[in-house]
């Protein structure tokens, strides 16, 4: 169920933001702004199998990142097809 919502809050904040980018955090922080460090890791997995999904792009230091690596270290999202 959290995924759900997850997948929706990125694509919906990808909508919102016209193509710029955004933090993983700012996702959570949306949504739980209470507890948005409990779905942190929740987030990063949602994101990166929306990522491989060709839905949205993860970039690291404005590099996209391997799709099937999980990231180290921040990450910045965009949804440049619903934008």
């Amino acid at each position: 169920m959290a995924e759900n919502i997850l997948a929706t809050a990125i694509l919906q904040m990808g909508r919102m933001r016209k193509g710029s980018t955004f933090c993983p955090s700012e996702v959570v922080r949306w949504i739980y702004p209470q507890d948005w460090r409990y779905f942190m890791e929740d987030v990063r997995s949602v994101m990166m199998e929306l990522y491989r999904q060709g839905l949205i792009e993860v970039t690291q230091q404005g590099k996209a990142i391997d799709p099937d690596k999980p990231p180290k270290g921040p990450v910045r999202i965009s949804c440049k097809l619903l934008a």
